[in-house]
């Protein structure tokens, strides 16, 4: 469930508001134990939801960083060469 959470610090272009919130979604439906929260826990999932958002906002644009900013594309190459890595080991 949490796998999709990616690094938001430091890196080139800088995290947007909509990968803030995905991150924060993740979390939440971790620590829940829910993807779809029930009508019942909706307010409470949505209000979680923004203020990990939030938070995490505020961490990303407080934190210095003294190297250079990380390239998505090289992350996502990284990634990928790691999960065919993992495939290949398990062959």
């Amino acid at each position: 469930m949490c796998r999709n959470i990616r690094r938001l610090h430091n890196m080139a272009p800088p995290a947007d508001e909509d990968e803030i919130r995905d991150a924060a979604l993740q979390y939440v439906r971790k620590i829940s134990g829910c993807t779809r929260p029930s009508a019942a826990n909706r307010e409470a999932f949505d209000e979680a939801v923004q203020a990990v958002a939030a938070a995490t906002s505020r961490l990303v644009a407080e934190l210095v960083s003294p190297a250079p900013p990380r390239s998505r594309e090289a992350e996502r190459a990284r990634r990928s060469g790691l999960r065919r890595a993992g495939a290949a080991a398990a062959e």
